[in-house]
């Protein structure tokens, strides 16, 4: 952790305290930027993501009832749920990606325990680096702390996207989370989203990644006034159809695999 990021957590703490009056431990997980591969994670496609510098942090200590209190720095509701009476779907407010969480996790037998959790976001919303996708990660390491719950990563961004898939109903692939969970600084991540087979991909020290924020803002939700459900599921078959019908392989798509990523890739896995 920079020091940057270390003074982030401590004035999330310090802040937490004021609120809750007692101390906190702090989860941190990374927004993501794509690389290669666009509407490919949920068709059982390659993509090759990175984490970046911004991320989400969840500050959280347990309590003793069976209450889940959820506050954000970056929006002005308090949420309160009992964890004994969990709603099954989202009500379309930012809580949802926590609340998600917990449910996935109680579904799965892990319940979570009653816990305050205090949410400071640095993934700018709806712009396409998966702050989402940090807050799910984020709240499932925070709520699986309170009674040691343990998974490897692979298997928390799979509950994650089950949380995003089920509960808040995004249609989403595995490969926001999954970088979220294991991103690693100066790599990108080549992912194989059917296999969830991955190797790091050490990025030149020459190399800077610029992104830009076009302020446009995105929803999972809808697609051209369609759920994104819609999109996912036409996708493979249009995909599909859309190839000409060629005796031979198509010399453009054989190119493209030649690339020495996905061919490194495909054959480290044999």
């Amino acid at each position: 952790m920079t020091g940057s990021q270390s003074l982030a957590s401590s004035e999330l703490a310090v802040r937490f305290e004021e609120i809750f009056g007692a101390s906190a431990k702090i989860f941190r997980a990374p927004g993501r930027v794509n690389l290669i591969g666009e509407h490919t994670d949920y068709n059982d496609g390659f993509v090759m993501p990175c984490a970046i510098g911004f991320s989400t942090r969840v500050a959280l200590s347990p309590r003793i009832d069976r209450k889940l209190v959820i506050r954000s720095e970056d929006f002005p509701q308090q949420f309160e749920f009992d964890l004994d009476k969990l709603p099954q779907e989202g009500a379309g407010f930012w809580c949802d990606y926590v609340v998600g969480v917990a449910v996935t996790l109680h579904n799965a037998g892990y319940p979570v325990q009653g816990a305050n959790l205090l949410l400071r976001g640095e993934v700018p919303i709806g712009a396409g680096l998966s702050s989402s996708a940090a807050v799910e990660v984020a709240s499932a390491l925070a709520m699986m702390s309170l009674n040691g719950t343990t998974f490897p990563m692979p298997d928390v961004a799979r509950i994650c996207q089950r949380a995003e898939n089920l509960f808040v109903g995004a249609k989403v692939g595995i490969m926001d989370q999954f970088v979220s969970c294991l991103g690693k600084a100066g790599h990108a991540l080549m992912l194989d989203c059917r296999s969830l087979d991955f190797q790091y991909i050490p990025l030149p020290e020459s190399v800077r990644l610029v992104i830009c924020n076009t302020m446009v803002k995105h929803e999972h939700s809808k697609v051209p006034n369609k759920p994104l459900g819609h999109l996912i599921n036409v996708c493979p078959s249009q995909s599909i159809n859309s190839l000409p019908r060629k005796r031979g392989p198509d010399p453009i798509l054989c190119g493209f695999f030649r690339w020495r990523g996905v061919r490194r890739f495909r054959q480290s896995r044999r």
